[in-house]
């Protein structure tokens, strides 16, 4: 059943706001697909809000990562491998996930929100290397972090870019403009593997699904093309992001315990 014109229009407004930020910082943008359909576009089922949005998510951060490789900023090796691992992770997640009571999922989901924000405040710093490639070094570390990763992002639906980002640029030692684009192929295959884990047992709603792509298609480009461009200002960016993350994350707690 397709939704309202109201619907399609908030859909498309809030793919667009997921994608812009997901091309622009490679994380936190994907944690809040699922509290914008619950809470925006008025999806009453958490678990059909998972779902749907784990398949806008796979399609919008595919789009971004399709303009990040143009530009060859993808470590494709490391992150392959990365994506690999998850995979399992997400699998695993992802059905954890559909066993769960739909309103004490949102109330995990707003907690790993505040998480988020803490993780994006504290920023992404270390040493970094433009000519990073895949050795035994750092094969160990890739393994483990892309499985931790998977679970989380297919448990909760989101992409898991947060988590991602950090993780690659902890493992492997690679730019954050590097981690950030390689991170996108992860975030592509552990949405699409939760996706499909939802679709089977039909918490897919299909219209919001396509009206989210198309909105994040949109934004994904101008994130991108942003991310290049603002560089030097990322740390304030991240901050504004941070900033919101929590305050929809609130915002979910007060819901769920009946405070508002």
């Amino acid at each position: 059943m397709i939704g309202s014109s109201l619907q399609i229009a908030l859909g498309l407004a809030s793919g667009s706001l997921v994608g812009f930020t997901l091309g622009l910082v490679g994380g936190g943008g994907s944690v809040l697909a699922v509290p914008l359909m619950v809470y925006v576009v008025g999806v009453p089922s958490p678990h059909v809000a998972i779902g749907t949005s784990a398949v806008a998510v796979a399609a919008n951060a595919a789009t971004s990562l399709a303009h990040h490789a143009r530009k060859g900023t993808v470590r494709w090796p490391c992150a392959a491998v990365f994506a690999g691992t998850g995979t399992l992770g997400a699998l695993l997640g992802s059905t954890l996930g559909k066993m769960m009571d739909g309103q004490k999922l949102l109330m995990l989901f707003a907690v790993l929100m505040l998480v988020v924000s803490a993780l994006m405040l504290k920023g992404r710093s270390g040493d970094s290397d433009r000519a990073v490639r895949l050795n035994r070094e750092n094969l160990p570390r890739l393994i483990a972090v892309g499985g931790a990763a998977g679970l989380l992002s297919g448990f909760f639906g989101i992409g898991g870019g947060f988590l991602i980002v950090p993780g690659l640029m902890l493992a492997t030692g690679m730019t954050i403009l590097n981690a950030i684009a390689s991170s996108l192929v992860a975030v592509t295959v552990f949405g699409a593997t939760t996706a499909a884990n939802y679709a089977f047992s039909g918490l897919v709603e299909w219209w919001l699904a396509i009206v989210f792509i198309a909105g994040g298609a949109l934004g994904g480009l101008a994130g991108t093309h942003s991310a290049h461009r603002l560089a030097a200002k990322r740390g304030t960016l991240n901050m504004v992001f941070a900033a919101m993350i929590a305050a929809v994350a609130v915002y979910m707690l007060l819901r769920s315990l009946g405070t508002i």
